[in-house]
């Protein structure tokens, strides 16, 4: 999956609980959304073992691209968890940046 970066405004994970997400998703594809669900897992898996950070590009409500480095600390159904039980719905995420 190819993340667009050029129009993304990087955020601290801080200002995360303070921000309103749409309620579609934004991926329009099951096949994007399944892309989507497997990196959140690998994103865990390096944030659980490794304490690795990435870049998840996500979209607010309002349509802007953001983006926040950090580390993914649990995978639910509906959204992920980053460190301090800051919360991004699932389906706001346009994809993740291994580095």
């Amino acid at each position: 999956m190819q993340v667009v970066t050029q129009s993304a405004e990087t955020v601290a994970k801080e200002t995360i609980p303070t921000l309103r997400f749409p309620h579609e998703d934004v991926l329009p594809t099951a096949a994007e959304q399944k892309v989507r669900r497997f990196d959140a897992e690998r994103a865990c898996a390096l944030g659980n073992n490794y304490h690795g950070k990435l870049d998840i590009y996500f979209q607010t409500d309002d349509g802007n691209v953001k983006r926040v480095q950090t580390t993914v600390w649990a995978v639910h159904e509906s959204y992920i968890t980053l460190k301090a039980g800051i919360t991004i719905p699932l389906n706001a995420i346009i994809g993740f940046d291994f580095y």
